[in-house]
């Protein structure tokens, strides 16, 4: 149960819904629930490997075990590797940590994308799943419940039977960063994986909403790569805020700011469940 002494964890740990036991960080393809990657999955470990592999995933299920252990960003790799052995939550010292980048979650046809900033250290870094696991998760699952996203107000780990119906989460950055702070080249890299999640979606894509100022950024970054139609004066990131981009085919996309579901945010009440929903709900329109 421990490497060298007893504060560094590697498992294996039950997993705690399944209680099979897993390594952390989990390796691929050892039966975490709804992994998507497996032990042949070609691992990226630079940002041209990243560019190359995010070229060739043919599918979003391609594209998400590729993101699911990525390596490209070596501070990164080891900031969510260290947590997952030895600076884990006390609540969760006892379960595997994922320990691995965060893959995109939700509906593979969906119309409508969620882009956050990145994954928390003891959340999806904990349970392999976007925004779950922590204070920001619960708030954001349970309006993607009552607007009717969601197939159950809570969002425990992988495995617990969660549905996405017509939305898809994503990160600007996939791996938990060092105080919740990536730098510009890590958010660089990621751009990458985001801009293929976008390509991927294709023009059955609507409206993108993002969480927070660095997701808004993140988006038109990729986007602007990928060759889209973007506004200028470039949009501004505002709560509620609208900009339409165009797709190189010339189909409009709708980008909705919000406020990040942050424990900061909710706590003061800058976002309220009553203007989370107001947004999601705005997105049908």
């Amino acid at each position: 149960m421990t490497q060298d002494d007893d504060v560094v964890r590697v498992g294996p740990d039950p997993h705690p819904l399944t209680h099979d036991p897993f390594l952390s960080p989990v390796p691929p393809g050892t039966g975490w629930p709804t992994d998507p990657a497996d032990a042949s999955t070609p691992v990226a470990h630079t940002a041209d490997d990243v560019a190359a592999l995010a070229a060739d995933a043919h599918t979003l299920a391609d594209l998400d075990a590729r993101v699911s252990v990525c390596r490209a960003c070596p501070r990164l790799v080891e900031w969510r590797e260290t947590v997952a052995r030895q600076d884990r939550r006390a609540s969760f010292a006892d379960e595997p940590y994922w320990g691995r980048p965060g893959p995109s979650f939700g509906d593979p046809d969906a119309d409508t994308l969620i882009v956050g900033l990145a994954p928390a250290a003891n959340g999806t870094n904990r349970t392999g799943r976007m925004f779950t696991g922590d204070a920001s998760g619960d708030f954001l699952y349970a309006a993607l419940h009552r607007t009717g996203y969601a197939s159950q107000p809570t969002s425990v780990g992988a495995g617990d039977g969660l549905e996405l119906d017509g939305i898809r989460i994503a990160a600007a950055v996939r791996c938990a960063p060092p105080a919740n702070v990536p730098t510009p080249a890590e958010r660089a890299t990621c751009a990458t994986w985001l801009g293929r999640d976008l390509e991927l979606l294709g023009d059955r894509l609507r409206v993108i909403m993002t969480l927070g100022e660095i997701g808004w950024r993140g988006v038109l970054a990729a986007t602007t790569t990928l060759g889209w139609v973007v506004p200028r004066p470039r949009p501004r990131f505002g709560h509620a805020a609208e900009a339409t981009l165009h797709t190189p085919t010339g189909h409009p996309v709708r980008l909705v700011g919000c406020y990040h579901v942050s424990p900061h945010n909710t706590y003061t009440k800058r976002l309220t469940p009553a203007m989370l929903d107001d947004v999601l709900t705005s997105l049908r329109h």
